[in-house]
């Protein structure tokens, strides 16, 4: 069973890459693509498959930015969806809508493909260690198809129900909450510079008591070491927390932490910042107070 699982995965970016490891890992013939052609040819070289996609495959994962590029693999000019087997299992995996997952589940269907409503969590590190958190809902064969795929990429799957639609709702839960802990860390750690305390021993001390966060953790070290190369840009939070308030409004909510939140996101954009790591946010509040940040050690 495991040498004959066909698996495919669209994107090789920070978790689509450690995804297709993970695939390759657990001993499964693994395609990987993207539109970036060095990432294409490093994981070739580490064991990836080579030539184009077989027309049979039992899973692809589309890890992509959006719904627009997962709307564009699928059932673009050079869609996928047309080519599959019946049978073949979608794991869908970028932060969308619910409707838009669950127009796409109707849209495989059609063509007697299988589909996952299966945003990620966990960052590009648990990605390479295949110990993903997976927020699924689809049908039980839709999870059937998709099981030695999720046993690769996921230490955790939450099975959250029986058609697509949930798991991208309760992705956009996660991501209001992550997305206002980085904006949040930003926003006490350079307060607190303004009180005296270095971010060193903000992170000393808050990770310690009642108000750390994971996302604080994992995301405070990057402004301590001046690094902000790109682990999770903050190109992606517009985009996310943009859904967020969609949802939100669709169903007649008010979320005015979220979109505060947002706008400073907006304003990291504004000043060219969209590229490097999310942690850069802190680069906002600096600016308007005049603070330097850690520099990068030589």
């Amino acid at each position: 069973m495991v040498q004959t699982y066909k698996t495919a995965v669209i994107g090789l970016g920070s978790m689509g890459y450690g995804m297709a490891q993970s695939c390759l890992r657990a001993g499964h013939p693994t395609w990987g693509v993207d539109i970036n052609a060095d990432a294409a040819s490093r994981f070739r070289a580490e064991g990836g498959q080579p030539g184009d996609l077989p027309d049979v495959l039992n899973a692809i994962a589309v890890v992509v930015l959006n719904a627009a590029q997962t709307e564009a693999v699928l059932f673009g000019a050079s869609g996928i969806a047309a080519r599959l087997a019946p049978g073949a299992v979608v794991v869908s995996c970028a932060t969308v809508a619910p409707a838009f997952a669950r127009e796409m589940e109707a849209r495989c269907a059609d063509l007697g493909l299988l589909y996952l409503d299966a945003p990620i969590s966990g960052g590009s590190a648990k990605a390479a260690l295949g110990a993903l958190s997976v927020m699924a809902a689809g049908s039980p064969d839709a999870f059937a198809a998709a099981r030695p795929l999720l046993d690769a990429c996921a230490e955790t799957v939450f099975e959250l129900g029986d058609e697509a639609g949930p798991g991208s709702a309760m992705k956009s839960v996660n991501q209001l909450l992550a997305g206002v802990h980085i904006a949040a860390m930003a926003e006490a750690m350079t307060f607190g510079m303004t009180q005296g305390i270095t971010p060193d021993k903000f992170l000393d001390v808050i990770r310690n008591c009642a108000g750390t966060s994971w996302m604080l953790e994992n995301r405070a070290p990057h402004i301590v070491d001046g690094d902000y190369s790109p682990k999770s840009q903050i190109n992606i939070w517009p985009k996310d927390l943009g859904i967020v308030l969609d949802v939100a409004k669709s169903a007649g909510f008010s979320a005015p932490i979220t979109a505060a939140a947002l706008q400073q996101y907006m304003v990291a954009v504004g000043m060219g910042l969209g590229p490097e790591d999310d942690a850069a946010i802190a680069k906002v509040y600096a600016r308007n107070v005049g603070l330097t940040l850690p520099k990068a050690k030589e």
